[in-house]
């Protein structure tokens, strides 16, 4: 029997940050697990990523206006602290004395009276430090600001950041809680506006996308589908003007497989930075087409509904119980014209050679970190270089099983020219047979119409 969902969206995000923290579990699996415990599963979910994306500033904030250092303070508070800073700070709409009142009331049922004393304390100090919930960020020294989006942000009386012109990636990396040398990288390669707006676009609340399947409906028709049920969608546009790539934006929070069409594989969620690499590849029908790494099925079905389903396409990934995320995306879309195989060598062979080859490696997922909030925390130079090494072995292995002129679409979703552009140079420096058709990298965004970053090459055997 489940349990009531009688608690509070606050009450349950603490207790997914206090498991996250205390146990370094993975938050969105817990999350799922403790969902049910509450009617605001919206809002439960928007308080844990929204921490995580933020938790390095809102660990400085804590820091610097209570004198507290943040790992000294007992994890089950320390957890209703984080949420209720996030709120203040990112959640200029809330009123204050909900946010400080609650947290207060969680507090004593974490523990008690002296428990709720130093919670009410820790965040009614911050209160008193803050000067403008939402302000212009033109307005206000960026010393003193968290940023919560490209125009306004949380003003406190007090700088607490590095200075943004002396130490630029000191302070990119405290305000957007993004580790130093991912922005220090950035900001060689972009220049220092250049990295700021790639923070901005990591750190956004981003938007939910769907790829409109074209082989039973239109994103006009889809559009208003949603509107006749009163969920608001707008259609997308593609940037090269292809309506085959238009995709339909949410205007609203959904809880995605309960959407009309979804059963009957009217859509798949897909970001539009992703959705570039099929569309570069321009698959034909008739192409004999590998996906070698192909969970949870995106980028295969995308495939199949960019052919008309007339292709012959073999999908395949190491991860054996990913794969199975394959068979039932394939299913609910209706690709008749994908064959879900085992990871192994010998398959390929029987299947191939092929004219096209779908290469989307496992990478560092620098381009997602606003949808992939816990990358941030886990990410590290040396598995940057140790994914390259991997990238580079597989790009070798579907070279092997390419016709002659056949192409392969190399994509990821870092924007790591180590997993990129350089290591896409590499290949072409080993194998003389191969030649750069086109390759083209999107940083992640804000504004106007958010997106992802994601990097694609397409390559072409001679």
């Amino acid at each position: 029997m489940s349990e009531p969902a009688s608690k509070s969206a606050r009450a349950v995000a603490a207790e997914v940050l206090h498991r996250f923290d205390a146990g370094g579990v993975h938050a969105g699996p817990l999350l799922d697990r403790l969902l049910p415990q509450t009617d605001q599963k919206q809002r439960a979910t928007d308080l844990v990523f929204g921490t995580i994306r933020n938790l390095l500033a809102i660990d400085r904030v804590i820091e610097q206006f209570s004198g507290r250092p943040v790992r000294r303070i007992d994890e089950s508070l320390r957890a209703i602290i984080r949420v209720g800073v996030y709120e203040l700070a990112y959640s200029p709409d809330t009123p204050v004395y909900s946010i400080v009142d609650e947290a207060v009331k969680i507090a004593g049922h974490a523990g008690g009276r002296r428990q709720m004393g130093f919670v009410n304390a820790v965040l009614r100090g911050i209160v008193r430090h803050i000067a403008a919930r939402q302000t212009p960020v033109r307005e206000a020294s960026a010393a003193r600001m968290l940023v919560q989006s490209p125009q306004a942000g949380c003003e406190f009386d007090t700088d607490f950041l590095p200075d943004a012109t002396s130490y630029p990636a000191a302070y990119l990396s405290e305000c957007f809680s993004i580790p130093r040398w991912l922005v220090e990288g950035w900001i060689t390669e972009f220049g220092p506006q250049g990295a700021r707006a790639i923070c901005l676009g990591s750190n956004r609340r981003p938007s939910v996308y769907v790829r409109v399947n074209t082989l039973k409906t239109r994103p006009g028709h889809l559009v208003e589908h949603f509107r006749e049920v009163g969920i608001d969608a707008e259609v997308v546009a593609a940037a090269n003007g292809s309506s085959q790539a238009d995709m339909v934006r949410l205007l609203g929070p959904q809880a995605i497989s309960r959407l009309p069409g979804y059963a009957e594989g009217w859509f798949t969620v897909q970001d539009p930075a992703a959705a570039r690499a099929v569309c570069l590849l321009n698959p034909q029908p008739g192409w004999a087409i590998l996906d070698l790494c192909a969970a949870p099925g995106t980028k295969t079905t995308q495939l199949a509904e960019w052919t008309r389903d007339d292709a012959r396409i073999v999908a395949t990934d190491a991860d054996a119980e990913r794969l199975k995320n394959v068979t039932e995306n394939v299913a609910r879309l209706g690709c008749n014209s994908v064959t879900v195989v085992p990871c192994t060598p010998a398959e390929w062979g029987r299947h191939g050679p092929f004219d096209a080859i779908l290469l989307d490696v496992p990478c560092s997922n620098t381009g997602v970190l606003a949808r992939r909030i816990e990358v941030r925390h886990r990410v590290r130079p040396a598995s940057v270089a140790q994914l390259a090494g991997r990238q580079l072995a597989l790009l070798a292995q579907a070279a092997a099983l390419l016709k002659e002129h056949g192409r392969i679409c190399y994509s990821t979703c870092s924007i790591e020219s180590a997993e990129d552009g350089d290591l896409v140079r590499r290949f072409l420096a080993a194998d003389s047979r191969f030649t750069l058709v086109h390759e083209e990298l999107a940083l992640p965004s804000a504004a106007p119409f958010d997106h992802d970053g994601a990097y694609v090459a397409i390559l072409q055997r001679l």
